[in-house]
């Protein structure tokens, strides 16, 4: 009955549209109060949700992502993209896609990053004379893509759903196969249907342009690379990385690039504690929620159905894929990880996953859930950017999502794709 009400509060409040976090606080409360346990309990548990050590690196790299945006990285990165790009047919839809690779998941949340990527981009696209349905389908698709990059704030929160006890750095390098093989398969996918509905060629700029723009950019392809190979070498974890990270965009934004004033400064200090405090929120409500998983013992029930259910170990992931391209299709990523990850990672486990491999099957699949009908958050993001109805971008949506399903089913059987390059590197 506890388990019931445990997720029956919670789904009910999710369709009266209360917001995620509200939601698992009130059914966990709800929760607590019909077992009679002390109500420190309930208080104690919310407090150690959002007290993870790992989960520092957070605000400090949304805070990097904000000074990226604010001071002029991201528009180089934008700018090299074009140049790269830009001519093959369908011009600033396969920038979108580049672009998204190389601005990678700083903001810790799938609609954050369709809004501000999408939100630039969008507008152009129809501005050149693409159509509309083709602008959002291609942001929201290429949206997937930077959820898998160095430094995704969701692998974090995988990890620190996990208990900590996942290398956060094995994860990092886990992601980037399937968001290089996701970048490929949105790239085709848009040049396809460029080229069935005749959208101009952009001229290319010329190798010296492209040369110019790349020596612009490089100090922001280079905060990946610096990010990545430190925790790697063990110069500094991934904590650190964080804080140089911040120090490291400071340093590019105010001395080097001269473009972040005061007012844009406090503009992405500001932006970066409102991000800050509606994720902390949401992770320590998940805590709470995550622990009364454990009390009612609701991994180990969802192992034995399971069991019964699947005997091999990439059946059980399929299983687990279905159940969250729906999860996904409202609910936003990182609430999806911190109620997944403490249900079914028992269950990959005991089935012999690689929690690694499992972890990047997670996130892949809880994005494309997100642009999945009927509810899919990013996907109503994008169309309201647009300015397009729903039904009408769901007509075309089609080989942009069977390009990402593709992607999640190879993924998901061939566990060398993410895992071979964290073996590789150690």
């Amino acid at each position: 009955m506890a388990i019931a009400l445990l997720f029956g509060v919670f789904f009910l409040l999710l369709l009266l549209g209360v917001p995620v976090a509200y939601a698992l606080a009130a059914a966990a409360v709800a929760t607590v109060l019909y077992l009679d346990l002390p109500a420190i309990l309930a208080v104690q548990q919310f407090a150690a949700g959002s007290g993870a050590v790992s989960l520092i690196a957070i605000p400090l790299f949304i805070f990097t992502g904000e000074l990226m945006l604010r001071g002029g990285i991201s528009e180089r990165l934008i700018n090299l993209a074009a140049a790269m790009v830009g001519h093959i047919r369908g011009g600033l839809g396969q920038v979108n896609v580049l672009s998204n690779l190389f601005f990678g998941g700083v903001s810790g949340s799938a609609i954050a990053d369709v809004s501000a990527v999408g939100g630039a981009m969008i507008p152009q696209m129809v501005k050149r004379g693409f159509d509309r349905d083709f602008a959002v389908n291609i942001s929201i698709s290429a949206a997937l893509v930077a959820l898998l990059v160095p430094p995704s704030h969701n692998l974090i929160l995988y990890s620190a759903a996990a208990g900590g006890g996942i290398s956060i750095i094995d994860l990092f390098a886990a992601g980037i196969v399937p968001a290089l093989m996701m970048t490929g398969a949105m790239m085709l996918t848009g040049w396809i249907i460029a080229r069935k509905r005749g959208y101009a060629v952009e001229a290319f700029p010329g190798m010296r342009e492209l040369l110019i723009r790349a020596v612009a950019a490089a100090p922001g392809l280079a905060l990946v690379l610096l990010i990545f190979f430190g925790i790697r070498s063990g110069v500094f974890t991934a904590v650190e990385s964080a804080a140089v990270a911040v120090v490291y965009a400071l340093l590019i934004t105010v001395l080097v690039y001269r473009s972040l004033r005061g007012a844009a400064l406090l503009g992405a200090v500001m932006h970066a504690a409102r991000t800050t405090g509606s994720i902390l929120f949401v992770i320590a409500a998940a805590g709470l929620f995550g622990w009364l998983l454990a009390f009612l013992e609701v991994p180990a029930a969802a192992v034995a159905l399971l069991q019964g259910i699947a005997t091999e170990g990439w059946m059980v992931l399929l299983l687990i894929v279905l159940a969250l391209l729906l999860l996904g299709t409202f609910m936003d990523l990182a609430p999806l990880i911190l109620i997944c990850t403490p249900i079914f990672l028992p269950v990959a486990r005991a089935f012999e996953i690689a929690p690694v491999h499992f972890g990047i099957v997670l996130i892949l699949a809880g994005g494309i859930g997100l642009i999945t009908p009927p509810v899919g958050s990013v996907l109503f993001v994008g169309a309201a950017i647009g300015r397009i109805d729903v039904a009408q971008t769901l007509r075309t949506l089609w080989p942009f999502y069977g390009a990402a399903a593709t992607v999640l089913l190879a993924v998901t059987l061939i566990p060398a794709l993410s895992l071979w390059l964290p073996a590789a590197l150690k």
